[in-house]
């Protein structure tokens, strides 16, 4: 099964392909998935074909040829349903309050919690020395659990009303529920924000809630929890 930067980088070169009739270079799947080294690219690039998704084609520099794209299983063909209430769930947290701050974002009736960077990065939480910065909510908004921020990178969210750009409040948790939005950690290397679906014996998955992404199979010991979403919060210009 595939890593989320896997399937990224394989959806990435099969799109790119189709719309240029050719495979994308170095530099443009470096941009693509976020990564800083070529390296980086062609360990994807040498799973992938591992995997039996892709092949690199001889004597041809920069050929790749897709093979194989994910299943989709038939129970997640309908997981609009499920994105719809998972996104309501967490706008509960964050709702029906209105808040005006000063040009730091702080006002009297504020918390300051730690900004860990973005979703999309793929760094574990746990391997972040210091947050990137900090930034204020509402107090009201607090519970009696631990929470932290991250920024949202990407579009696999979207038809539970996350959107690029927004910061998600996260609420710390190592467990949570079939259903609801998780921070998940996927072989202690790359975090993503995605629906959780377990499902019997060791068979996890991590739903996205954009139709133009793949669902995510996993195993139970591949996945880590690191938090549950509590809300968003979006600035407009």
């Amino acid at each position: 099964m595939l890593t989320p930067k896997q399937h990224n980088l394989l959806v990435y070169i099969d799109n790119f392909i189709k719309e240029t009739g050719h495979s994308p270079s170095f530099e443009e799947m470096k941009e693509a998935v976020g990564l800083k080294s070529k390296s980086g690219i062609h360990a994807l690039i040498n799973a992938l074909e591992e995997r039996g998704f892709i092949r690199k084609l001889a004597h041809k520099a920069r050929a790749l040829e897709v093979l194989k794209m994910p299943q989709v299983e038939p129970h997640h063909e309908n997981r609009l349903d499920a994105c719809l209430n998972a996104g309501q769930s967490s706008k509960d947290g964050l709702a029906g309050q209105e808040v005006f701050a000063n040009d730091n974002g702080e006002t009297e009736f504020s918390l300051m919690i730690p900004l860990y960077g973005k979703i999309a990065a793929g760094t574990p939480i746990e391997a972040i020395a210091n947050p990137s910065e900090y930034i204020y909510i509402p107090k009201s908004f607090s519970t009696q659990s631990e929470l932290y921020a991250l920024t949202i990178e990407g579009e696999s969210m979207v038809e539970a009303g996350i959107f690029d750009g927004d910061t998600a409040i996260i609420r710390r948790a190592d467990r949570a529920d079939n259903g609801q939005i998780v921070v998940a950690l996927v072989d202690n290397e790359e975090a993503t924000l995605k629906v959780l679906d377990r499902k019997s014996g060791n068979e996890v998955w991590l739903l996205p809630c954009n139709k133009d992404y793949e669902p995510i199979k996993l195993t139970a010991d591949r996945l880590k929890i690191q938090g549950i979403l509590y809300g968003i919060v979006r600035k407009y210009n």
